[in-house]
C-alpha cells in the first residue's frame, strides 16, 4: 500500500467520523431544545442549572469537534506525512471531551457535575495533541516545499 491510499483511507474514515458525529450532536442539540420546549423539569429546573450548562457544553464542543475532523480530512492532503497521533488523539478527544460534559450532566447534584466530568480534562488534552501534531505535519510540509 502507497502512501496516498493511506492518506485516502484516513481522510475517509475522519470524514465518515465527522458527518456521523456532527449528524449526532445536531439530533442532540435538537432533542435538548425538546426539552425546553416541553418544559422538562429534569433540563429546566433551577436545581438542574449544571446539568443543563454541561449538556449544552457536550452538545457543543460535540458539534465542533465534528467540523475539527472534516478540517483534518481536508489538511492531510497537505501534510508531509499523515499525522497519526493527531488522528488518534482526535478521535479521542471528540468521544472524552463532549462525552465528559455529557456524562457530567447526567449526575449533577447541588451544582457538582457527576463523576464523568473527569474524561473532559483528558479530552482538552488529547485535542491539543491532536492539533499539535496537525500543526507540525503541516509545517513541515511547508519546509519540504
Amino acid at each position: 500500500m502507497n502512501l496516498d491510499d493511506d492518506v485516502r483511507r484516513l481522510v475517509r474514515r475522519h470524514l465518515r467520523f465527522g458527518w456521523g458525529s456532527l449528524f449526532l450532536f445536531a439530533l442532540l442539540g435538537l432533542g435538548l431544545e425538546a426539552l425546553h420546549a416541553l418544559k422538562a423539569d429534569a433540563y429546566l429546573a433551577v436545581g438542574n442549572e449544571t446539568r443543563r450548562l454541561l449538556w449544552r457544553l457536550g452538545h457543543a464542543h460535540g458539534a465542533v469537534l465534528a467540523l475539527a475532523h472534516l478540517g483534518f480530512a481536508a489538511s492531510l492532503p497537505h501534510a508531509a506525512r499523515p499525522p497519526r497521533l493527531g488522528s488518534a488523539c482526535l478521535f479521542g478527544a471528540s468521544v472524552a471531551l463532549p462525552g465528559g460534559f455529557l456524562l457530567g450532566g447526567i449526575d449533577a447534584r447541588d451544582g457538582d457535575p457527576g463523576i464523568g466530568i473527569v474524561l473532559t480534562p483528558l479530552g482538552a488534552l488529547l485535542l491539543l495533541v491532536a492539533v499539535g501534531a496537525v500543526w507540525a505535519a503541516l509545517r513541515a510540509d511547508a519546509r519540504q516545499g
